[in-house]
């Protein structure tokens, strides 16, 4: 057995022993450890045991065949050491040595047991075919004379057949500890790369949410400073409101960037921050904000009681109407921009931004047009849609559609 055949039966306590002994004359040893050397001297104790008192139930044979038994009982018991490098080859051997050396009994059960442990099935099979074969015939060779040679026969093969299956299902329990370990580390694997794909996601919304508010303010700090450039001449009152505007856009856009920046920050905070956020009763204030700057807008505002609109569903028709609002500042300065927002529960929330066609030529301020794809999955991922294009008037509409339950 292989990592690469059976990486899931080597666990932490099984691994370098596997890898190490289960390809006779080859692999890379380790050390052994406090355990092993442990373990492997109480194999030792017990094989010894065992010989001994084989060697004391007084079958009768010659001094010449007493010394050999014991000469090779000994050699087997010293085999046990070897056992954790050849887990075949030691028990095949004490198995044709059993049948001339009844004391290295002790030590087959032994290797016959770590057999058992470290070799797969089909190994361990011709294993145990050397073995019964063996102990059968050692059971006819030197017969107890106090126990019937088929008692005898029968009971050496259920003490194999039981430690061969001790063995087994040792092995058994090692490979379920395993597969548990590897199922637990598999699971945290893959906590861990959802909690990255979350924190991913977070981090692409928390992008477009700045796309969202910045462009809003930057489009006004434009548009002012352009209005002070081309108007040198302006009345004092002009550039002083003017100014006024640069200045709070200025103030609102970098408190904006501080709280999405803080949330970067600290992963472990809301996505919301300590800052209320926009939801679809501060609508008022935004009109109010870009009427301020100068803009023309209408508001059709036709929800009864905005406060019982869900927050998440409100701060979407904000984002939308803020940058419809953005985008007509843009691209067509100077027209009347319609805001138009209806619905109630059950029927959900319709919102509409439309700006009739500029007069005159329009003047270049820096966009990628990425906004509106934002605002598409957006209200995609809220469970509604948007659209946007040219109105039949030759100018520009965006309307969305997002769900309010009943």
């Amino acid at each position: 057995m292989t990592r690469a055949e059976y990486p899931w039966l080597l666990p932490s306590n099984l691994t370098a022993d596997a890898a190490a002994t289960d390809e006779p004359g080859g692999g890379r040893r380790r050390r052994r450890t406090v355990r092993d050397w442990a373990v492997d001297t109480v194999a030792f104790g017990f094989a010894v045991f065992i010989g001994l008192v084989t060697l004391g139930t007084g079958y009768h044979g010659s001094d010449a065949a007493v010394l050999v038994d014991v000469l090779l009982g000994a050699a087997g018991c010293l085999s046990l050491w070897a056992r954790r490098r050849w887990p075949v080859g030691v028990p095949v051997a004490l198995s044709v040595v059993g049948v001339v050396a009844p004391s290295s009994s002790g030590a087959l059960l032994v290797a016959l047991f770590g057999a058992a442990v470290h070799v797969p099935f089909p190994r361990l099979a011709v294993v145990g075919g050397f073995a019964l074969v063996g102990g059968s015939v050692q059971s006819f060779l030197w017969p107890d004379p106090g126990i019937h040679p088929a008692v005898n026969l029968v009971f050496t093969l259920l003490l194999f057949l039981v430690v061969t299956g001790w063995g087994m299902l040792v092995r058994s329990r090692r490979q379920l500890v395993a597969a548990l370990r590897e199922r637990a580390r598999r699971a945290e694997s893959e906590a861990e790369l959802r909690a990255q794909q979350a924190q991913r996601a977070a981090r692409e919304a928390i992008a477009r949410e700045m796309h969202d508010v910045l462009a809003h303010r930057l489009t006004l700090l434009s548009v002012h400073a352009g209005a002070l450039e081309f108007r040198p001449d302006a009345p004092a009152a002009e550039i002083a409101r003017a100014s006024g505007v640069i200045r709070d856009s200025a103030h609102e856009a970098l408190q904006d960037l501080r709280q999405i920046i803080g949330v970067l920050r600290a992963p472990g905070e809301p996505d919301d921050g300590d800052r209320p956020q926009p939801t679809l009763a501060t609508l008022d204030s935004l009109v109010a904000e870009s009427r301020q700057a100068g803009m023309k807008v209408t508001l059709d505002h036709r929800v009864g009681d905005p406060s019982t609109v869900p927050a998440a569903t409100g701060r979407t028709v904000y984002r939308i109407v803020q940058e419809g609002l953005t985008n007509a500042r843009k691209h067509a300065p100077g027209t009347e921009v319609t805001v138009t927002v209806r619905g109630g529960r059950g029927d959900g929330l319709t919102v509409t931004v439309h700006n009739p066609a500029p007069e005159g030529p329009v003047p270049h301020v820096p966009g990628s047009g990425q906004g509106l794809i934002g605002l598409t999955e957006r209200a995609t991922l809220a469970g509604g849609r948007l659209t946007h294009g040219r109105a039949p008037d030759g100018g520009f509409t965006v309307s969305a559609w997002l769900p309010w339950p009943a």
